[in-house]
């Protein structure tokens, strides 16, 4: 069974990729009456305030048209932006060797925040180095992981 992210990418992908851009993500956090579904898109060229508003108004309509989201909710569209937040595994192998900042959904070793190296893949596992201790982190418990800017 499909989840509402899943089933919210295949609706809006072709959208957002024939507008040029591609679909980094999307974060639906359903929260009774004032739920929000937030789209991250990215290019090679960057992403405008101007392209982010584009979007909306493409993805808007097709949500609209769909409806695959009960009741009412906000629609963001962002970049990534500079903590660049990660949601596919495929996502993670151009950051090997950036700092990542990752939340599990339920503990690992007694604790389910973890910030190091991001150090590789490993199958369907992300490996973090934590000072000098690897931890392989099954990508399906990961609940949400960025990349820290380079300051």
């Amino acid at each position: 069974m499909a989840t509402k992210d899943q089933q919210l990418r295949e609706i809006l992908a072709p959208a957002v990729e024939a507008l040029g851009f591609e679909l980094w993500g999307i974060d639906y956090r359903s929260q009774g009456r004032h739920s929000v579904l937030c789209i991250y898109i990215d290019s090679e060229d960057g992403v405008t305030v101007d392209d982010c508003a584009r979007v909306s108004r493409q993805v808007g309509s097709i949500l609209d048209v769909e409806e695959p989201i009960g009741g009412e909710y906000n629609l963001e569209v962002s970049s990534p932006g500079m903590n660049r937040r990660l949601f596919a595994l495929e996502q993670y192998a151009a950051y090997v060797g950036e700092i990542i900042d990752l939340r599990l959904r339920r503990p690992f070793e007694g604790r389910r925040r973890f910030k190091g190296v991001l150090a590789g893949i490993e199958g369907e596992d992300v490996v973090v180095q934590v000072d000098n201790h690897e931890y392989l982190l099954p990508h399906s418990s990961i609940d949400k992981a960025s990349i820290e800017p380079r300051i």
